[in-house]
């Protein structure tokens, strides 16, 4: 027996766009604090061969202010500038960061990012991480725009996925936000999603498989979409006869898609993954696909060039 179908869903209700204001910044400060940590303690190695501190910083007078300015040195999304007083509060309450851009922002090469200023000792200090912090997080929000704009003006959303550099996950779905993209899955307890090795815990029969495994998420957590994973056609009516909310269409090639999709025919939320490059992007953008996920946003993407330059 099939499972009671939930609510019809829109895929709006499949994303949604991560804001400053939805993130933890106790989580998002202890991830800075490892990162001084690692830098003026040798964090992650045994013993520390040194007295902790910045030896370099040290040398200069601890009264002495420094004013710099954070420049892009390349065309760029921009993510860090709301967490750029963060990590400078990490180091000294004295230092100062004074935007002149926001999180998202198109930047040219040489245009002004923000001032800083404060205690030369810390500033010192804190210029790499934060740095580091900005070009990374700067880089998924540029490599997200680039896939965002190869779906042009098309329907069909793009999702980033799971694929992060573990303790970074919400930061990085944040500059994917900032970047054009949209954020689904921010992790195992926000949707149930049925993958091969799953359903075979369920039987041999795939399509019982898929109904008693859709039933008994239900009767579980009834307000979790449940997604289901397919890479035939055939499996298609499986997930069909299940009443999923969401088809996640695995490495189908656009002819397929097409296929899946009048197969589907509405009945689900429609998702393809695998395989999603820039030249296949503006093909698939006219298919009618809900959404099109993609590790690449993350794990593709470069760091940007961002320089701090004493004023």
């Amino acid at each position: 027996m099939a499972p009671a179908r939930k609510t019809p869903i829109s895929p709006e209700t499949c994303c949604q766009r991560l804001s400053w204001e939805d993130l933890d910044l106790g989580s998002i400060r202890a991830l800075i604090q490892l990162a001084k940590s690692e830098d003026l303690e040798g964090s992650g190695l045994r013993t520390a061969t040194t007295a902790p501190g910045d030896h370099s910083a040290a040398l200069l007078p601890a009264s002495q202010s420094l004013t710099a300015t954070l420049r892009a040195r390349e065309p760029m999304i921009l993510c860090g500038s709301r967490l750029a007083p963060e990590i400078l509060a990490a180091y000294h309450p004295q230092l100062s960061y004074q935007p002149l851009q926001t999180d998202g922002a198109q930047l040219a090469a040489g245009q002004v990012i923000a001032t800083v200023d404060g205690p030369v000792q810390e500033l010192l200090s804190v210029e790499r991480p934060l740095l580091n912090f900005l070009q990374k997080l700067s880089g998924v929000s540029t490599e997200t725009r680039r896939y965002a704009d190869a779906l042009a003006d098309s329907s069909t959303r793009l999702l980033d996925t799971r694929k992060t550099t573990p303790g970074y996950r919400v930061l990085e779905k944040y500059a994917v936000a900032c970047g054009g993209g949209w954020n689904h899955r921010i992790g195992l307890f926000d949707r149930v999603m049925l993958k091969d090795n799953h359903l075979a815990a369920f039987g041999s029969d795939p399509s019982d498989a898929a109904i008693d495994a859709v039933s008994e998420s239900r009767r579980r957590n009834p307000n979790l979409l449940v997604e289901m994973e397919v890479d035939t056609l055939d499996q298609i009516e499986f997930a069909l006869a299940a009443q999923v909310d969401i088809i996640l269409l695995d490495n189908f090639s656009p002819a397929q898609l097409e296929v899946a999709l009048r197969r589907i025919d509405r009945q689900a939320v429609t998702e393809a993954s695998g395989g999603i490059t820039l030249e296949t992007l503006p093909q698939l953008a006219a298919l009618g696909l809900d959404f099109i996920s993609t590790g690449a946003l993350v794990h593709q993407s470069s760091w940007v060039d961002i320089g701090l330059d004493k004023d």
